[in-house]
């Protein structure tokens, strides 16, 4: 983009932006039909920062930053840990692989790493929800990679994809560990929906997104839609330190451009006064990317179906201890 950057997004620097106000939910969703920003006292829905105390029950962990949905983020967050970088030609990856996901695999060009994402933790929400849906035993640990992560998990819901429910971190988690937590947060304590029931589940996508390449930047431009997230850190008119985020294809889905993000963000955030131009250059702001996997219930199944013979398991799938 040919801008100044100020910081590279190193891990102490990224962590004090997490902090922002204490106990929020950072929610990371398109607005679309989702409820208003988060003022004081709630959980931020789909961009907007809750003010302390967020939703009982769905609190995150000490030292842990929860996000809620696409776009406002919490605090309480300091001594975030930033997953490796990608090579700079790598692009972060594809958001939102199409059907069949079951057996995507990132094909990177020259100079990049492999993708990290996998189907194969879409199907292991889908397990963990599953098992927890219906009462069986959690799933055993997965054999794809545990290393630590900032995560989203997103679920949406029919034909025409509408948000489930979405909720994630800015703190890098053991993965196993991380995508069990918030496959069962954003599917049953999303303060937006009501905890999801058996009958969703066949028409249910899953969507991991691993969280890489955080930069602080000095111009509040200095992204480019479709290719960063983007986490902005402000004050707000009574004085209080506010963030917000948006995952990195929102923007895109949402057909805006860059300053509508950020108005878009600001008003999430519980920003209610005039946005002038001026206000807008005042706003700390850190980029990202994200690799991220999509999978429909039916590839799923699909996929469950070819181990569930392959192993011989023999108990109802989608089978819950599929894992060696």
């Amino acid at each position: 983009m040919g801008r100044k950057r100020c910081v590279g997004g190193d891990g102490s620097k990224m962590a004090a932006g997490c902090c922002g106000v204490k106990k929020q939910k950072l929610s990371s969703s398109p607005p679309s039909g989702s409820a208003g920003p988060g003022g004081g006292g709630g959980s931020s829905h789909c961009g907007g920062a809750a003010a302390a105390g967020g939703e009982p029950g769905a609190l995150p962990p000490p030292g842990i930053a929860r996000l809620n949905g696409l776009g406002g983020l919490a605090g309480g967050a300091a001594g975030c840990v930033l997953s490796p970088s990608l090579p700079p030609n790598c692009g972060g990856g594809p958001g939102g692989l199409s059907p069949p996901a079951a057996s995507l695999l990132a094909s990177p060009g020259a100079g990049c790493r492999k993708m990290v994402v996998s189907a194969e933790m879409c199907c292991f929400c889908f397990d963990v929800l599953y098992c927890h849906l219906y009462g069986y035993q959690p799933p055993r640990s997965p054999r794809f990679t545990n290393d630590p992560y900032p995560l989203f998990v997103t679920w949406k819901i029919g034909r025409d994809k509408r948000l489930r429910g979405c909720i994630g971190t800015f703190s890098a988690m053991n993965l196993h560990s991380g995508l069990r937590e918030y496959t069962l947060t954003s599917a049953l304590k999303d303060s937006r929906f009501p905890p999801m029931t058996r009958d969703e589940l066949p028409r249910l996508f899953c969507s991991v997104s691993l969280l890489t390449n955080f930069e602080d930047v000095c111009d509040y431009l200095d992204w480019e839609v479709g290719v960063h997230g983007i986490r902005i850190e402000f004050i707000n008119e009574k004085g209080s330190k506010r963030t917000a985020t948006y995952l990195p294809e929102v923007a895109k889905e949402q057909g805006w451009d860059h300053i509508q993000t950020i108005d878009s963000l600001l008003r999430k955030g519980g920003y209610k006064a005039p946005i002038t131009n001026e206000f807008r250059k005042t706003i700390k702001l850190t980029r990202y990317r994200s690799e991220k996997m999509t999978m429909s219930y039916t590839e799923y199944l699909a996929h469950r179906q070819h181990h569930h013979f392959q192993n011989g398991i023999g108990h109802p799938l989608p089978p819950y201890n599929h894992y060696s």
